[in-house]
């Protein structure tokens, strides 16, 4: 059994023969964080798990079946409770301590067998079964839409009527289990290239002209590093909005990477993945991409995932060529790495160093793209900077393999004797196109979040309206709500949301609910890209979106609760008032984090912001200072 992929498997004879503590025991060591409560779970459901297998020894194909028990998916966190492996069929077990089934529930275990069938090549063609067993359930087998809903007692009806029918296909407990079982489907691949070239998607902008030149050079840079079987690292730096993302997912998409990439094992794989620690920005792009199948994970990743996978299995090499790393000097640094994959196998390194670990097993040649945006370290453990990055290439075994490219802003600062480094002017997108009125937008809002102003704002305010864009401020919050309506009234297309910082104490006593409880359950996909007629949408201006759901990503307008986290006291700039980060959490600069905080807020309307100020006096100096920096009162 590889036990890097599920916390216990064997075959029927083993598995209905094996102590139920020791197995539990097992998925606890598996499973990070398992209470008692959880290992309770386990030791109660085994049993009858053992049961069903035993009724099912007498069959022609019991010999070759398999138990699998919290197996995880291919480049997921996910894991399915059960897997049954029975006559060339994959059985896909959620349990359930319930006594009937809920539509969550459905949706879940269907997923699971979804994913499998798209991304595990051993379910490219088989039967992929997923079933729902309520543990308290005593009726008869019955099926919803996809998902067959059994009592535990009837798990092993199931099993034996829907494999009945390919008894004579193998099954194989070390093929499914094998780390390098990720495989996304031929017809997936080339379904997201197409919607990636030919299709509408909204937070997947086209601005060709804008990137074509950084593009073609990043192509040329793969070729040469295919050619002269090289390494190397692109730095590709941005300003919010400049189109490094949409670079990014192009790159990701290309056909011409499939001449480039080496033959290995007759597999086809996809030759380059784009990756993001940015969960909201992952939801979203899949939530846009999902049309083309497989939940619009063929391209697009989250780099928690790929790091837990590639770091617990040092002998796996990873299928791409080129890794897209989006928002790259936001990369964690090794303690946060070392808190954050704490089942993983990091060894002390910092994400750039595993980047450059996996990049050196690819054979032949590998680019590692990072793109670089400015002033966005928002999270804790995000504070080392694009200097990381040099600092893993420098540090690798095989440097000289390695050549750094990346604009003269960057590597001006970051230089090291023993790294090869070029200078690209193509590797810098200075022009904004996420905004397309608001040219001195950025020059303003890092102007406004100083204390002392090198321009005068209100002049660079007033050239943003001549331009279009739209700064109002207000303290009544439904006069700003009713004005979004207002304003996009005849534009069902549109988006307009509240958004708010994760640190503020006050606006939730003034209907902005950025709590906790309430920001966690925000389905971001589809709250940015739904519209109206939507429960989840955003311009139903009743769910908040932090800082943390909005990196990245964009509104029409945002209307924009300023908290007291960050206000103005006597002229400066203060966060005296902001929620205290947890005691060890290793934060450098909480003022920094606040500012960038409020950088990524202001800077996600496309046509503008409308700043809302609770009115509490806390924040009438604030009020004040938007007024004379331009701001119009709605």
């Amino acid at each position: 059994m590889n036990e890097k992929q599920a916390g216990w498997a064997g075959g029927f004879e083993e598995f209905k023969d094996a102590d139920p503590h020791v197995i539990a025991e097992k998925l606890a060591v598996f499973v990070p964080g398992a209470g008692a409560s959880q290992v309770r779970a386990w030791e109660d459901s085994i049993p009858p798990m053992q049961r069903e297998a035993t009724q099912l020894m007498n069959e022609p194909w019991s010999s070759g079946a398999s138990a699998i028990m919290e197996y995880q998916l291919p480049m997921e966190f996910r894991r399915a409770d059960v897997v049954v492996l029975a006559a060339g069929d994959v059985f896909v077990l959620e349990l359930k301590g319930k006594d009937a089934p809920s539509k969550a529930d459905l949706d879940q275990v269907s997923g699971y067998a979804r994913d499998l069938r798209a991304y595990h090549e051993y379910c490219h063609e088989r039967p992929v079964w997923p079933v729902l067993v309520p543990m308290r359930w005593r009726g008869k087998p019955e099926s919803h839409l996809d998902v067959t809903v059994c009592s535990p007692e009837s798990v092993d009806e199931v099993v034996r009527l829907k494999a009945g029918s390919n008894v004579t296909a193998s099954t194989s407990l070390a093929e499914f289990l094998n780390p390098a079982s990720y495989s996304p489907l031929p017809s997936i691949i080339e379904a997201a290239r197409e919607l990636m070239e030919k299709g509408e998607l909204r937070y997947i902008k086209r601005a060709h002209s804008a990137t074509e030149q950084t593009l073609l050079t990043i192509k040329n840079l793969c070729e040469e590093a295919a050619r002269t079987g090289t390494r190397k690292l692109v730095l590709l730096r941005g300003a919010p909005g400049s189109g490094k993302t949409l670079v990014g997912l192009q790159l990701a998409h290309s056909r011409w990477l499939e001449d480039l990439a080496v033959e290995r094992s007759g597999k086809r794989r996809i030759p380059a993945v784009f990756l993001s620690g940015n969960g909201p920005l992952v939801e979203v792009l899949q939530y846009q991409l999902r049309s083309a199948g497989g939940e619009g994970k063929t391209f697009v990743r989250g780099v928690k995932e790929y790091v837990a996978r590639y770091s617990k299995s040092p002998s796996l090499v990873p299928d791409e060529h080129v890794l897209i790393y989006d928002e790259a000097q936001r990369a964690w640094d090794a303690d946060r790495v070392a808190a954050g994959h704490a089942d993983g196998r990091a060894d002390g390194k910092s994400e750039p160093e595993l980047f450059v670990e996996f990049a050196n097993r690819v054979p032949g040649w590998c680019v590692v793209v990072g793109l670089i945006g400015t002033g966005q370290e928002i999270h804790v453990g995000e504070e080392g900077g694009t200097e990381q990055w040099l600092s893993a290439i420098a540090n690798t075994g095989n440097s000289p393999e390695w050549e750094v490219i990346g604009p003269k802003e960057i590597l001006d600062d970051t230089r090291r004797e023993n790294v090869k480094m070029r200078i690209s002017t193509e590797m810098s997108l200075d022009v904004t196109i996420r905004f397309h009125a608001a040219k001195h937008l950025a020059t303003w809002v890092e102007q406004l979040l100083i204390d002392s102003q090198d321009v005068e704002l209100d002049k660079l305010a007033t050239h943003l309206r001549d331009d279009g864009y739209r700064l109002y401020i207000t303290r009544d919050l439904e006069q700003a709500k009713q004005y979004l309506r207002d304003r996009y009234a005849d534009e069902p297309s549109r988006r307009f949301g509240i958004l708010a910082s994760s640190r503020d104490r006050i606006s939730e006593l003034y209907g902005v609910k950025n709590g906790w409880q309430d920001t966690k359950t925000l389905r971001t996909g589809p709250w940015f890209a739904d519209g109206p007629g939507s429960h989840l949408s955003c311009t139903n201006l009743d769910s908040v979106a932090t800082e943390f759901a909005c990196q990245g990503l964009e509104l029409d307008q945002a209307l924009l609760a300023w908290g007291s986290d960050f206000i103005r006291r006597e002229g400066k700039w203060s966060n005296a008032e902001a929620r205290s980060y947890r005691k060890g959490t290793g934060v450098r600069d909480p003022m920094a984090l606040r500012r960038n905080a409020y950088r990524v807020l202001l800077t996600r309307g496309r046509d503008g912001s409308v700043i809302f100020l609770p009115p509490h006096a806390s924040l009438d100096e604030t009020f004040e200072y938007f007024k004379n920096s331009g701001c119009e009162e709605l």
